[in-house]
């Protein structure tokens, strides 16, 4: 498992982007992909899957 911080998260819109910790790469995190709750500035574990257009961010969960 990956982990990162939230740098940005829309619940309107359903999706946003978690930054990795030690490579500081972005990864697309959809709300189908969230095993909890998530808001900017958390930090979380994650997968990664191939989503698209990239990457993807699935599995997330909030590290407690």
């Amino acid at each position: 498992m990956s982990t990162g911080t939230v740098k940005f998260f829309n619940d309107s819109k359903g999706y946003g982007f978690i930054t990795e910790e030690g490579s500081n790469e972005e990864h697309f995190v959809h709300i189908s992909g969230l095993v909890d709750e998530i808001r900017e500035g958390d930090e979380v574990e994650f997968e990664l899957t191939q989503g698209k257009k990239g990457l993807n961010a699935v599995d997330v969960r909030v590290i407690e």
